[in-house]
């Protein structure tokens, strides 16, 4: 087991206090382990398992317990034979049905420490927000980064260089479950495009009782395509018209809107650097694995440029960026980074080829006149840094400790 350091040091200063620990993100991210590595931390500072109650609501064994009313009779029965404080493990409560009552209520009338996964954006809003206002963090999680990647594959090909690391995570993506299938490239892709269809049916159809199944496919196969490039509802209207299909734009966008929130993808919204206000229209999207992208639609390695760009601005959230795409005038930054009170700028392309990609890629910051770092990032192996403006190789930037 990863210890996942990036996310425990997040949720160490919650650990043992009143508010609910709420763990999100996409099917198989790996936040059933996040709930391990959070009993493993509890059982070295001297708590004792029998203080534990955890259930798995995708476990059949447990299908009698999804509502609120049966889950919270058996919880208070069992809570009742614990000495001290209990400790609730529930993974993927969105199956439980009126789970917040239920969560709410155990905070009130129990000593208890609560954590709770899910695989939908939506579970902290409407209701929720109102029964649980103030008294829950929550800890988006990500499939694995680079770095965490590399720890797990070394133990598969312990001999293998950096380079070669980076090759197979372009194709594989960060998702944990594929070391035990030691990355193997068939069983890998099978195992990804499973994932993928069961992040479409139980996250997206059945969730939001979707009818028009081959719809949806088309969205995705669209959004999937167009990985990193800007589009608007309009755009992909009038492309499944040339498919004979006609949609109204805000069907479209309420379809995709459903994929955001079973987190397969994110959007990425456009700021104008000059005018300081979130542009209204054509956001880019990015998909939460890059390897899923492989397996289903295949093309990373051709269309590399979008997938390195998919890959930092992954690893960007993850370090608990705010990101937006910068305009100025008629350029676009990739990247713009918020946190706290700090900037970061970011622009991602394959190869600085040529004079002429050189001057695009480090010439977007032209008209930029403030003093926060600003970065070319690609594969290329030679620093080619110029102008105040950092160059580096991917590589070293996914696996940089900070960047300053």
């Amino acid at each position: 087991m990863i210890k996942r350091e990036i996310y425990m040091k997040r949720i160490r200063p919650f650990i043992g206090t009143d508010l609910i620990k709420v763990m999100t993100g996409i099917r198989r991210c790996g936040k059933s382990v996040m709930l391990e590595l959070i009993k493993q931390e509890l059982i070295e500072s001297g708590t004792d398992p029998a203080q534990f109650i955890s259930i798995n609501f995708e476990d059949m064994n447990y299908a009698h317990l999804q509502t609120a009313k049966a889950l919270h009779k058996e919880i208070t029965k069992k809570a009742s034979d614990i000495n001290g404080k209990v400790y609730l493990f529930f993974d993927e409560i969105q199956e439980v049905k009126d789970w917040e009552k239920c969560i709410n209520s155990f905070r009130v009338s129990l000593d208890c420490d609560i954590y709770i996964t899910g695989s939908n954006a939506k579970l902290l809003s409407g209701e929720l927000a109102t029964y649980l206002g103030g008294r829950y963090v929550e800890f988006v999680i990500y499939p694995f980064s680079f770095a965490e990647f590399i720890e797990l594959y070394k133990t598969v090909a312990p001999d293998e260089s950096i380079q070669k690391c980076f090759q197979k995570y372009l194709l594989v993506g960060g998702m944990p479950y594929l070391a035990n299938i030691r990355y193997a490239d068939e069983p890998s892709k099978q195992y990804l495009h499973d994932l993928f269809s069961s992040v479409q049916l139980k996250d997206i159809l059945k969730r939001n009782k979707i009818r028009d199944v081959d719809l949806l496919e088309r969205i995705i196969a669209y959004v999937m395509a167009n990985v990193g490039n800007t589009f608007s509802a309009a755009s992909l209207a009038r492309f499944l018209k040339s498919e004979q299909r006609t949609v109204a734009p805000e069907t479209l966008l309420n379809y995709i809107k459903y994929c955001c929130n079973a987190y397969l993808f994110y959007q990425v919204k456009r700021e104008d650097l000059q005018g300081k206000q979130i542009l209204a229209s054509n956001e880019k999207y990015y998909i939460a694995d890059h390897g899923i992208r492989e397996a289903v639609f295949g093309g990373n390695m051709k269309q590399i440029n979008l997938t390195l760009e998919n890959i930092v601005y992954l690893e960007l959230l993850r370090r608990g960026h705010e990101v937006t795409v910068g305009r100025i005038g008629d350029k676009e930054i990739d990247f713009v980074c918020h946190k706290r009170d700090e900037k970061l700028y970011v622009q991602v392309t394959y190869l600085l080829a040529s004079d002429e990609t050189i001057q695009r890629e480090f010439g977007v910051y032209d008209n930029i006149r403030d003093n926060f770092p600003k970065y070319v990032v690609s594969l290329d192996e030679f620093d080619m840094s110029r102008n105040g403006i950092k160059h580096r190789n991917i590589r070293d930037f996914l696996l940089a400790e900070e960047w300053n």
